[in-house]
């Protein structure tokens, strides 16, 4: 079984499906991403689900298809449409294996991916157990298409206006239809249809690979869980400090181990204080009120610290402290009390509040 998403997790779903599917036969269920993992720690089924890091639904697929008889894609998408269209996009990535099926408990539906009359018949089966829609999956045309003259497109399709439009984490607009449309040429977006475009957000996009980015309509995670679970067990080294610079999604990786991390950007922030309070790691987070609120209902832990500067200027902010504090490294050794001091000093007139949480 592949788990596609916190929500699948926070809904109780993923559980009560692994446990169907457990009465059948051997289970192995995967999940990768950061905000999967967190869901998962939320949860407590670290233990019922391995992590895979950073691997993309269709890569745990692959991964799979020598250890499995069938294989099962979860997921709990904002709408029957967005979930059809996320099955074609995951079985095409995918390639020819075994047979393969999604489960979608926001769309209500089941869908058989690829696979023999054998697991057709199966697939119905689970569905009038489960009572969930039986369909046919959508077909999926060319993603990443290259025109004659260098210009990549790629297409979202099933958004709902309103929703934020991100690539690799960066906010870069909001919807305003139902079809986003984003071209690039030579790694810069050049061109942007069916949404409102943040400028701001465009020119944090140094260079973008647009066939292999990572695009969401939406929040990361637009589902709460029904409680959070504190940080256990592990101590952590107080003079070691991470780096982050608008890839919250990659907090994990980036500072475990850390006592406390510097965070660039608003969400970022956001979203990175939530994910590494589960580690029991502080955030020293460089803001400007430029806050998407590209995942709801976030948190820090207690001891962290919010330096506000002028409008624009914490991305400005930010490379400083990179550069002179942290010499351009990820991680260094340094006292907490030393850090905010530093980074107090080199926002200088900018800084308009510290807020300790």
């Amino acid at each position: 079984m592949v788990l596609h998403g916190p929500e699948i997790i926070d809904s109780g779903c993923a559980l009560k499906l692994i446990r169907y599917i457990q009465r059948r036969g051997r289970v192995t269920a995967v999940l990768g991403g950061t905000m999967g993992r967190v869901a998962l720690m939320d949860a407590g089924l670290k233990d019922t689900v391995q992590i895979s890091p950073r691997r993309r639904p269709s890569q745990s697929i692959q991964d799979l298809e020598e250890s499995s008889d069938i294989i099962f894609l979860l997921n709990l998408a904002k709408s029957r449409e967005s979930g059809l269209f996320f099955g074609a996009m995951v079985g095409q990535a995918a390639g020819e294996g075994r047979p393969l099926m999604q489960i979608d408990c926001g769309g209500r539906f089941i869908s058989l991916l690829r696979g023999d009359e054998e697991a057709a018949i199966l697939a119905g089966r689970l569905a009038f157990e489960l009572g969930l829609d039986l369909i046919r999956p959508r077909p999926m045309g060319e993603t990443g298409k290259e025109d004659e003259r260098g210009i990549i497109s790629r297409t979202l399709n099933a958004v709902c206006p309103g929703e934020l439009i991100s690539i690799n984490g960066t906010v870069i607009g909001r919807a305003i239809e139902s079809t986003v449309e984003i071209e690039a040429e030579r790694g810069r977006i050049v061109h942007v249809k069916g949404a409102a475009v943040k400028q701001h957000g465009l020119e944090k996009l140094d260079y973008v690979d647009l066939k292999r980015a990572v695009i969401r309509s939406g929040s990361i995670r637009r589902t709460a869980p029904p409680f959070k679970r504190d940080a256990t067990g592990k101590i952590v080294d107080l003079a070691e400090a991470a780096y982050i610079d608008h890839s919250a999604e990659d907090a994990f990786e980036t500072a475990s181990g850390a006592g406390v991390a510097v965070t660039v950007g608003d969400d970022t922030t956001a979203i990175a204080g939530d994910i590494l309070s589960r580690l029991g790691t502080k955030v020293m987070g460089i803001v400007d009120g430029d806050l998407d609120r590209l995942a709801e209902g976030t948190g820090m832990i207690q001891g962290s610290i919010i330096f506000r500067v002028e409008p624009g200027h914490d991305d400005l902010v930010g490379r400083e402290v990179r550069d002179r504090v942290f010499q351009g490294k990820e991680r260094i050794r340094v006292s907490p009390a030393e850090l905010a001091e530093r980074i107090k000093a080199i926002a200088g007139s900018h800084l308009l509040q510290i807020e300790q949480v």
